[in-house]
């Protein structure tokens, strides 16, 4: 079943099914692990988010299930970010590398990534209860997969509409701010808090995107750019903490001098691009964008023929186009 929520079908329902689908996926990653144990945290942690992004769109009529359960994922991912976290920083490295411009850069780059690479196996060695940890993440989701029965919602289509909308333009709005902040200074917790709002518009956007399937892929395309850009650009923050708390680890000082230059430079050309993207993606108004979403998840739904109420011009919706540009 594919990551979207459909207008035609009873929204609870479909909810559940949605959320079950991607909690199985997860337990399917952390049991059978086929590219191993530290790439299953991987998939599986994505899956988290997804589940987590998807509980937001209910907040406003299930706001105690929605704090308790976004918990119980969130804690659950925690006890899996060790040995992931540590080899995303030799990732982070390597995307530097592809970036270097001198060979001095690169050699530096490359030194580094050893490093941390051997952090890593350090981290992954003394991680002796990991098979316990991933046996307890999957029973962790059969127990959310459980907690989905006693979810109850109003399935009228006017209702969901009405939610959708006002969940939506809470993380507009909460965007805006971020994207505010960004502009206002350079700490790394705004660009952070700017890439969380990306990534939920993004699932939203997914989720959702049967109410109008080209604008919402033509929206997802430039926010997934957004979230590119500002998933580099967080990396390198953490590369730069883990550099402050451990300098030893990287050698010499010219060594650590080459690559902290190195994560200067690509990261402000991030953060410029980046900020340039997300006034993109979040030039309308959060007001003006939800009454479209709302709009538009009715009228899917009025199609489905779940719905008899009188249809909006195409005037009406054409009028609104800017709020999801890409539509031809």
């Amino acid at each position: 079943m594919a990551f979207r929520l459909r207008p035609d079908r009873p929204f609870t329902a479909e909810f559940r099914s949605v959320a079950e689908n991607q909690l199985k996926k997860a337990i399917g990653f952390l049991e059978n692990q086929p590219d191993g144990p530290h790439e299953a945290i991987h998939d599986a942690r994505k899956k988290f988010k997804r589940v987590r992004a998807l509980y937001r769109l209910i907040e406003p009529d299930a706001k105690d299930f929605r704090r308790a359960e976004n918990a119980r994922l969130r804690d659950m991912a925690k006890t899996l970010s060790a040995v992931r976290d540590a080899t995303a920083l030799i990732e982070t490295v390597d995307y530097l590398t592809t970036e270097a411009g001198s060979e001095e850069e690169q050699a530096a780059l490359a030194s580094a990534s050893n490093a941390l690479t051997k952090r890593r196996d350090r981290i992954a060695a003394e991680e002796h209860d990991l098979p316990a940890k991933m046996a307890a993440a999957a029973d962790t989701c059969r127990a959310a997969i459980a907690a989905l029965d006693g979810l109850e919602l109003d399935d009228h289509h006017r209702r969901t509409a009405k939610r959708l909308g006002k969940v939506w333009e809470k993380q507009r709005r909460k965007a805006i701010a971020a994207l505010s902040q960004c502009h206002d200074n350079t700490h790394a917790e705004a660009f952070h808090d700017l890439r969380k709002c990306g990534q939920v518009y993004w699932m939203h956007l997914s989720l959702l995107r049967d109410a109008w399937p080209s604008a919402m892929a033509a929206k997802q395309r430039e926010t997934k750019l957004l979230v590119d850009r500002l998933g580099h650009e967080h990396d390198l923050s953490v590369l730069t903490e883990i550099i402050n708390e451990s300098p030893d680890i990287f050698g010499s000082s010219e060594t650590l001098a080459l690559v902290i230059g190195a994560i200067i430079t690509r990261q402000q050309a991030l953060r410029h691009e980046a900020l340039d993207l997300a006034e993109k993606v979040f030039a309308d108004s959060a007001e003006r964008e939800s009454d479209v979403i709302a709009l538009l998840w009715l009228e899917a739904s009025r199609l489905s023929g779940k719905v008899h109420a009188e249809k909006p011009s195409d005037k009406h919706i054409q009028g609104q186009e800017i709020a999801l540009r890409g539509v031809s």
